[in-house]
């Protein structure tokens, strides 16, 4: 069986970005490893998706805020299994700045499994990259 899902599912993993409430800091540098050739993430074999039932990977930035939990974990669970999770910055890991704030709920470990974490604020593409080669990995190993 898992020789067939593996030969089945033997492509690219699909990338999806969900946002829980950042500054846009992380998703500039996630942009930048998507428009940009020099950190062009499309030559890991990755690619981004639109929906979230197309994703394997899921990349997540910002703290959680209150407002977007109930949106966030809705979209989560729409993500087919296997997936990975990768937390991009250091909000998503800590709530970093806004970490005793009234509007924030997180750090997003506390409501969603975190399989990579990508420290930063914002991170470096190059470090970007490297948690998405982890992830990849992770997720070869579920198929």
């Amino acid at each position: 069986m898992k020789k067939l899902l593996q030969k089945i599912v033997g492509k690219s993993p699909w990338l999806y970005r969900i946002n829980a409430g950042s500054c846009n800091g992380c998703d500039v540098e996630l942009a930048t490893t998507a428009c940009i050739p020099r950190f062009d993430v499309e030559r890991l074999g990755c690619k981004y998706c639109g929906s979230p039932k197309h994703a394997d990977i899921v990349l997540i930035t910002g703290p959680l805020t209150v407002r977007v939990k109930d949106k966030v974990l809705r979209v989560y669970d729409e993500i087919p299994d296997p997936k990975v999770t990768v937390a991009i910055g250091i909000c998503p890991i800590s709530a970093g700045v806004f970490r005793d704030s009234y509007a924030i709920a997180g750090p997003i470990d506390s409501f969603i499994p975190v399989d990579v974490n990508v420290p930063g604020c914002p991170p470096r593409p190059q470090a970007i990259i490297d948690g998405i080669l982890e992830a990849i990995k992770i997720w070869e190993t579920r198929m």
